[in-house]
């Protein structure tokens, strides 16, 4: 009896035991991050766990992992114990949310290098152990809450479209080492900074910020690096400032900013004024004997000083006609990017053998790892009698210059390009498939090329240079939906209801192709505004399609969630983030989807109505439930019977 007593106080103890044991903890995190990443393509739980050893989560880093889709941000708020995030280099869209910031541990955050917008920050104040933030490279258009962060000593918000100034409460980050807001379109002067002393990294270049250099800076005694360059300052420089920063930190930095040294020799590289300090004259001491005055030297000596003024007025404003000249023409060529003009034939020579190295504007590089350019060809699939080579797309493209390149997305970068007989093209090098072998290659293009629908850009050509692969899609010069819909300026774009319902059918026209006209069902996996161009007549056309490998129900239905997304912000104007959609969703289930409205659409009493409807149709495709998302060419159906629909309402 008392064998059969201990027997079962020691099961007691193993079944306590393993209730209290930190698998149990870890069990529940695992729990909420796989809610969290439902919605996110290519996100494998299993490998993220391979054993339960940790009570709790501290960190989640996922990079470089090809994550496509949008995270339910609520779900990692109850991660408590997250110190580090790291999610850069994917494809994750949506909107942060402003919880996540609240976290109690959070140290670190990088969410570089994808398509995110929404809040930076927490919306209560406080003192927040968040350190370090990388968000550089995705779509936040304003500071939020960045006020909050007082423990902040690194901070990279370039490349992004903030189209503001610099907030005032930004002199409140006293502890802030490390501050990048490059090429993020900020106007404003540097008050607001002008107190950072602890500041030893500063890069504020490519944006339209004004102030007088060095008055207006941060104390450039701490500054161990600085960039103020593609900016409107005016000022003093000298050459010990030259020789410290180094002259790329300059240029363009202003067209008042005057070289106060003549041992800088290279004002015409840095595009500013060249100017040494002038003289005090010296006072002409009188001879008090006459006879020995020298009237003709002292003439001479005039008309020399004089020629000599006019001639350095004259290279003055020569410099700054050529600095305005060369500024206007970097402006002109950002905002016309897409526009279409006559290439300039210029011979074009290789001076060397490959292997042949390409860099980015994000830092990025690809090689082609070809000794002879034309050694690499270009297969053209509608005009199978050109003969191109990768040489030919090198000289297209200023050897894949950065003035050619239109955007760097998922895949690799994008280069706009015009080959012979004036064939508009863009290139795309697809930098996630280098592993692939050379004739799966070749069958991937051939199949993509053999898709043929009104709404689909599929590729017209390719080439494979070494391990890398580039493929050629028809140039469209209207741009892609996400700068029709959010970047050009106000009345540009066509905010006519039928218009925006006419773009809504024909991407799910194309969409309902590529999932139900194969044999087997063929996936986009990274359905998003900016894969979404346009034609003259603004008919949508998807691009980037056939380069998923998911080939199931389930990730059509993440297809079907994105093409919701993209329908309410088609309807709303706004960039949808999961905080919204959950908004959204609410007020059409409440019948109050009218308040949600893109004021901006032109519409009536019957137009509402049938906008509505299409609200309730982004309803349905972005339901959490997988199964109870419709399929395209049910959503196809809804969409085209939306006129009908709406007038039985009425």
């Amino acid at each position: 009896m008392k064998t059969l007593l201990k027997f079962m106080f020691l099961i007691s103890l193993s079944i306590l035991a393993h209730s209290s044991s930190p698998c149990n903890t870890t069990t529940t995190d695992q729990s909420l991050l796989t809610k969290a990443f439902s919605s996110v393509a290519n996100f494998n739980i299993s490998s993220y766990f391979n054993k339960c050893s940790n009570p709790t989560i501290s960190e989640i880093n996922l990079p470089n992992r090809n994550l496509s889709g949008t995270i339910s941000w609520k779900f990692l708020t109850n991660i408590t114990h997250v110190q580090t995030i790291d999610l850069s280099n994917n494809s994750l869209t949506g909107s942060v949310s402003s919880s996540i910031w609240s976290l109690p541990n959070l140290v670190e955050i990088n969410l570089s290098k994808n398509r995110l917008g929404g809040a930076i920050g927490p919306r209560k104040p406080g003192s927040s152990p968040v350190r370090k933030i990388n968000l550089s490279y995705n779509r936040f258009k304003n500071f939020s809450y960045i006020s909050n962060f007082l423990n902040l000593t690194y901070l990279n918000l370039s490349h992004n479209n903030f189209q503001s100034g610099f907030p005032f409460w930004f002199a409140n980050l006293t502890n802030l080492e490390h501050l990048d807001i490059s090429s993020c379109n900020i106007s404003g002067d540097l008050q607001p900074i002008y107190g950072l002393k602890s500041l030893k990294y500063l890069d504020i270049s490519n944006n339209r910020i004004s102030g007088i250099f060095p008055n207006d800076f941060p104390s450039l005694g701490n500054l161990k690096f600085l960039n103020f360059s593609f900016n409107n300052f005016s000022g003093f420089l000298d050459s010990k400032k030259v020789k410290k920063f180094g002259k790329s930190a300059f240029i363009h930095a202003g067209f008042n900013l005057i070289i106060q040294n003549k041992t800088i020799s290279t004002s015409a590289e840095l595009h500013i004024k060249s100017h040494s300090p002038t003289k005090k004259p010296q006072k002409i001491k009188t001879n008090p004997n006459p006879i020995k005055k020298k009237k003709p030297k002292s003439k001479t000596k005039t008309i020399l000083i004089s020629s000599t003024s006019i001639a350095s007025a004259f290279l003055v404003l020569t410099t700054s006609v050529f600095a305005c000249y060369v500024y206007k023409k970097r402006k002109t060529t950002r905002k016309n990017k897409w526009a279409i003009s006559k290439p300039i034939h210029i011979p074009f020579r290789i001076e060397r053998s490959g292997p042949f190295s390409f860099e980015t504007e994000s830092g990025s590089s690809w090689v082609a790892d070809v000794k002879e350019p034309t050694s690499a060809q270009v297969v053209m699939f509608e005009k199978p009698l050109m003969n191109l080579t990768f040489k030919d797309l090198m000289a297209a493209t200023s050897h894949f210059g950065k003035e050619s390149l239109l955007a760097e997305g998922r895949c690799g970068p994008l280069y706009r390009a015009v080959l012979p007989d004036e064939l508009h093209v863009a290139i795309k090098v697809l930098q996630n498939f280098r592993g692939l072998e050379h004739d799966e290659a070749v069958a991937m293009f051939e199949d993509i090329s053999k898709l043929k629908h009104p709404n689909l850009l599929p590729i017209c050509g390719y080439c494979i240079a070494g391990k890398e692969k580039l493929v050629l899609y028809e140039y469209m010069a209207n741009g892609d939906l996400q700068r029709w819909l959010h970047e050009l300026p106000t009345g540009v774009s066509n905010m006519e209801w039928h218009t925006h319902h006419r773009i809504a059918v024909g991407v799910a026209r194309g969409l309902a192709y590529l999932h139900h006209a194969q044999s087997k069902p063929m996936v986009h996996g990274h359905l998003i505004l900016s894969n979404i161009l346009l034609m003259d007549d603004l008919e949508p056309r998807i691009t980037d399609f056939g380069l998923s490998q998911d080939r199931d129900r389930e990730s059509t239905q993440e297809d079907v969630y994105n093409f919701g997304i993209i329908l309410l912000e088609l309807l709303t104007g706004q960039t949808s983030s999961c905080e919204d959609i959950e908004w959204i969703r609410n007020l059409v289930k409440e019948g109050k989807g009218a308040t949600v409205l893109d004021a901006r659409l032109k519409h009536d009493g019957d137009s509402v109505a049938e906008m509505v409807e299409c609200l309730r149709v982004g309803y349905l495709c972005t339901t959490e439930v997988l199964g109870k998302r419709p399929t395209m060419q049910q959503v196809l159906g809804l969409l085209k019977d939306i006129r009908l629909s709406a007038l039985e309402l009425i």
